[in-house]
């Protein structure tokens, strides 16, 4: 059994809620990797871009086999203002990304962003309206929930959908600052990625532009078939001398959330979104037919004057974008902890010592 218990779950279940409690076990950083050449932020994590807020809800039963959870990645500056500049590109659309069309359409982001297990999307989406509509000051006739998701099915394979609202209002209420949870926990609970157990992962970086330092931050929901490429190898699980964990047949997907404290227009937020999907393939993600490959960025500064970056800051970003997402997939796994099912399936966490230079 994993997470906090809480009254009234079943027996030999836990679930538990956290924001800035960091998982034990070693970074890519402690284990002698660096991932480019900037810095990142005090906590390496996304939520080194003040006003950005993660929590997680996980949900563990080991006795039935559930491993699933939700995510929750909460703008602060939406208490404020009624939306915040954003772009959403789509590597691959085998997905269901709730909220896509009007995001991309509109460059909008309304409502925090949800990550949790496909069947699990729709009721995620339905909390996000509810919640809103109680919040709001006044009569509201439409708005957009943006919650993506990753197929678990492989090892959360005991319940179709075990995600409630109160899962989703814990995750939400729970969100905070400081080191992120990784690996096994929220939305990435019961993810495979790379051939090993996968899951939540996150990084940051600082970058000089030409008038301020800006930091990007990324969250990644690793789920995607592929083999785990090193900065100076590559290791799979049959190297290892493991079965490799998820389907046969590739049903990944992997979403990648990327915020910055930089005005900026949302023609130019989806070339950045589209850098994060792309970094995935710096860390082995093979893009298969059946992953919904999907990056998404927002600026927490409000879009009363956005910003167009010139091409040597926006060239800046894009280096950002990509070294802290190929890190934050790598910690992802790094964090994660082996899950064995009670019907024998097996998702090996990568060993460290596998990983050390």
């Amino acid at each position: 059994m994993t997470g906090n218990a809480s009254g009234g779950a079943p027996t030999g279940a836990s679930t538990g809620a956290s924001g800035g409690a960091s998982t034990g076990g070693a970074r890519l950083r402690d284990l002698g990797h660096r991932i480019g050449w900037l810095e990142p932020g005090p906590h390496n994590a996304i939520t080194d871009v003040a006003g950005v807020l993660v929590g997680h809800t996980t949900l563990v039963d080991d006795d039935k086999g559930v491993y699933t959870g939700v995510t929750a990645v909460v703008p602060a500056a939406l208490d404020h203002a009624r939306t915040l500049p954003a772009g959403l590109h789509v590597a691959n659309g085998y997905g269901k990304l709730v909220g896509a069309t009007q995001l991309m359409e509109l460059g909008e982001l309304e409502t925090p962003i949800l990550l949790t297990a496909t069947l699990s999307t729709f009721r995620a989406a339905d909390v996000l309206v509810t919640r809103h509509l109680d919040r709001a000051p006044g009569r509201v006739t439409t708005v957009n929930p943006v919650v993506g998701e990753v197929n678990d099915y492989w090892l959360s394979d005991a319940e179709p959908r075990p995600i409630t609202a109160e899962h989703v209002h814990r995750a939400l209420d729970g969100a905070h600052g400081g080191p992120v949870a990784m690996g096994n926990a929220g939305g990435g609970t019961g993810a495979c990625a790379l051939g090993f157990k996968g899951g939540i992962g996150s990084s940051s970086r600082r970058v000089e532009l030409r008038d301020r330092e800006v930091t990007v931050g990324a969250l990644v929901q690793a789920n995607m078939d592929g083999n785990l490429r090193l900065p100076d190898r590559v290791v799979t699980p049959e190297s290892l001398g493991v079965e490799r964990a998820g389907p046969p047949t590739a049903y990944g997907s992997c979403v990648v959330v990327v915020a910055l404290d930089l005005a900026c227009e949302s023609r130019q937020l989806a070339r950045i979104a589209a850098r994060g999907a792309i970094a995935l393939g710096r860390a082995g993600a093979a893009f298969s037919h059946g992953s919904g490959d999907y990056g998404l960025a927002f600026s927490t500064v409000p879009d009363q004057a956005p910003r167009k970056l010139d091409m040597v800051d926006l060239d800046r970003v894009f280096v950002a974008v990509m070294e802290a997402v190929e890190e934050a997939v790598l910690d992802g796994l790094l964090a994660a902890t082996t899950i064995s099912t009670p019907r024998g399936r097996r998702a090996t966490a990568v060993p460290h010592e596998a990983v050390a230079v």
